[in-house]
């Protein structure tokens, strides 16, 4: 089964300077300033050479430099992205004409100079995306002409957001995300008149949640530890545009006032622990274009409304997943006609999927899994002519695959699996030629493998376990060049292991991440963000093993050799087959973590040291026919059960050993035996087919409803 992840949501929001500055037309640079720039220039590393271009007096020469008229004074330094490195050198503090300072996107490291704060006329500072430590400089309090302070991705930074923020009364802008400050959002920032962005996200801050007593236009407090319950944010209603509370510890039900933001595009408050039904009263404006509630222990029935739409304007991502919405998916949702991705998984939900789901012909990702729905897929879904995943996994839906679906020709990503879908896979879909994760698994599918799947050349994972497909394996079985895993695990495929393409084609070094748990496990991350009013970017991870999963079928004859020197296999799993041969080396497998050849007919010598593969943590080789006697020095002893169920090997350990002698003697006495033992077994076997024909014979009869049948026939 693939497991689906959450949503993320990314903001973007650029703000432009609010000081427009106009480049110097003369022809020098200040001497003092520009000794300044020397010094700091010769003290950081610059591998790009970013500042080569540092040389001469001519201000409109020098890499990201502006000079004021008449007083040749640099008044903006911008080196955002350079690759420069180093720390920062306190040179930079006499520039005491700088306005905006910008070293975003860089490898600076140590302290933010303390001396920043004798830059009495900035306006714009910026230092995120570097190494920077320590805390934030008290001296920044002189900088009384601040409108932007922007210290973001700086892991190192700490300490308590600074009281004295807030009484610096130009500041409109404060970015401290993804840094490590602790403590309380101080109390002047709430009562701050000039602020109108905060991005507190991936702090360690915590307290009780306040409302702010000023018109912002952005909050973004995610991934904290905030608790109490929801503000209405009053005085933000007329300006307050994306509000992310995602991820920290909030409480109660949503306030029907939210719905008086009237100029909110983004809400964010999954991850959180609000519970209750959400009220009918609450209706956002079209303006609204993504609402994230997931993760909540929110109740009772969905909303049929949550918000106004238009032809331009409305809903374009809905994310309702992982709560305890329970009752049927209400029509009005199909009437959110710009919704680009709905998600309502893991719910309580039930009834069809409605019909008229295909008039969001904008949809481009529904995850409709883990929930109670019944019916089947209503063949009106190829009217989302844009989707890109359908996934409704793990609920009680019956019927067939429509051959109609391969309307969905731009589908990457298709999971129905854990449902009791029935029929074979129709011819048609081979037209689905973007699939790249496809998971039928756990259903009532069979008849043979059809061509269809050849044309699904872009796969990734396959999964068909656990169906009742039948039929041998087809010859283009290892056909896929981008695979990762396949499984075709509990089914009942017969006869060979084909070799067709495994000596040209190898499994492709994906240098994954790591698999999600245990081996065989996938998970898939889907990631839909809205970067625009109206646009959404879709993407996705695949965590899992390179590998093949063939286990528990009716497979005969041998392991193809070739199957053993794909270097990138991670798992293989043949379990509970009929397979027979020796055991091949594992010397060509590298990168093998988990191998499961149990229950099979497998035979010979276990030779060599069977744990050569490094990252080899699970070896299951039980319930063969091994012989042969395995030293200490093998390396069996990290692998407790691998060997149990091979009535002729013999596993030494401390303190046993293995008398070769014995050995021997063991299994020259089962070959004597079996000699013995055939012709009886055989003169058994006719005498009990003899007697079992003879009663049959008799029983039939002996009926008198057989006899009548018979008669019957006869005349």
């Amino acid at each position: 089964m693939v497991k689906t992840a959450d949503f993320t949501l990314i903001f973007f929001v650029v703000f432009s300077p609010s000081l427009l500055l106009a480049q110097s037309q003369l022809p020098e640079i200040d001497s003092l300033d520009k000794a300044s720039l020397l010094i700091f220039r010769v003290s950081i590393h610059d591998p790009n050479r970013s500042l080569s271009t540092w040389y001469g007096s001519s201000c409109s020469n020098w890499t990201g430099l502006a000079c004021q008229n008449p007083t040749r004074k640099v008044i903006s330094l911008t080196l955002s992205a350079a690759n420069l490195s180093g720390q920062i050198h306190p040179s930079l503090c006499k520039l005491t004409s700088l306005q905006i300072l910008d070293l975003s996107g860089n490898n600076f490291t140590g302290n933010i100079p303390t001396c920043f704060g004798a830059l009495r006329n900035l306006r714009t500072l910026n230092l995120s995306r570097n190494s920077l430590v320590g805390s934030i400089p008290g001296t920044f309090v002189n900088l009384t002409e601040l409108r932007e302070v922007v210290l973001s991705e700086n892991r190192g930074l700490r300490g308590l957001v600074p009281l004295w923020l807030g009484e610096l009364t130009n500041l409109e802008r404060i970015d401290l995300s993804f840094c490590s400050f602790l403590g309380e959002i101080p109390e002047t920032l709430l009562y701050l008149k000039s602020l109108k962005f905060l991005n507190l996200e991936s702090n360690n801050m915590t307290g009780t949640l306040r409302d702010f007593q000023q018109p912002l236009v952005v909050l973004n407090l995610a991934s904290n530890r905030f608790s109490g319950t929801l503000p209405c944010f009053y005085a933000s209603r007329p300006s307050l545009s994306i509000l992310n509370l995602a991820d920290n510890s909030l409480v109660g039900g949503l306030p029907s006032c939210l719905g008086s933001l009237s100029e909110l595009t983004h809400l964010n408050l999954s991850f959180n622990a609000f519970s209750y039904e959400i009220s009918p009263r609450l209706m956002f404006s079209e303006k609204l274009v993504m609402l994230d509630l997931s993760h909540n222990g929110f109740s009772g029935r969905l909303p049929s409304r949550i918000s106004e739409t238009t032809d331009k304007l409305g809903l374009i991502l809905l994310d309702l997943s992982y709560n305890r919405f329970s009752g049927e998916i209400p029509l009005r949702i199909t009437e959110l006609t710009r919704l680009q991705a709905l998600r309502l998984s893991h719910n309580l939900l039930t009834g069809d999927i409605p019909a008229r789901i295909g008039n969001l012909t904008y949809l481009q990702v529904i995850d409709l899994s883990h929930n109670g729905l019944t019916g089947s897929i209503p063949l009106n879904i190829v009217g989302c002519f844009q989707l890109l995943a359908l996934i409704i996994s793990n609920n009680n839906l019956s019927g067939e695959i429509q051959p109609e679906l391969d309307a969905l020709d731009s589908l990457k990503i298709l999971d129905i699996s854990n449902n009791r879908i029935s029929g074979e896979i129709p011819l048609t879909l081979a037209g689905l030629k973007s699939l790249e994760i496809v998971d039928i698994s756990s259903n009532n599918l069979s008849g043979n493998l059809n061509e269809a799947i050849t044309k699904w050349s872009n796969l990734k994972y396959l999964s068909l376990a656990r169906n009742k497909f039948s039929g041998t394996l087809p010859s283009w079985l290892f056909k896929f060049d981008k695979i990762q895993m396949m499984d075709y695990s509990s089914n009942r495929f017969s006869w060979f292991i084909p070799d067709d393409n495994l000596n040209s084609t190898h499994f492709k070094d994906f240098q994954t991440a790591g698999s999600p748990g245990p081996p065989g496990k996938v998970e898939i991350k889907i990631s839909a963000n809205v970067v625009a009013k109206d646009e959404l970017t879709f993407s996705y991870s695949l965590l899992s093993m390179v590998g093949i999963d063939l286990s528990d079928n009716l497979l005969h004859g041998e392991i193809p050799e070739a199957l053993f020197r794909q270097k990138n296999i991670e798992y293989l799993n043949l379990s509970y087959n009929f397979l027979e041969g020796q055991l091949p080396h594992l010397e060509k497998l590298p990168r093998l973590k988990a191998l499961d050849l149990s229950h099979n007919s497998l035979s010979g010598q276990v030779t060599g040291n069977i744990s050569t593969p490094p990252g080899l943590t699970l070896l299951n080789l039980s319930h063969n026919c091994f012989s042969g006697i395995i030293t200490e020095k093998e390396g069996f002893g990290k692998f407790p059960g691998a060997l149990v169920g091979n009535p002729e090997l013999c596993v030494e350990s401390s303190g046993i050993k293995c008398d070769p002698a014995n050995t021997d003697a063991s299994q020259e006495e089962i070959y004597q035996n079996e000699l013995v033992e055939g012709p009886i077994s055989i003169w058994i076997f006719c005498l009990s087919a003899f007697i079992s024909f003879d009663f049959g014979v008799l029983g039939i009869f002996c009926s008198s409803r057989a006899r009548s049948y018979i008669l019957q026939t006869k005349g």
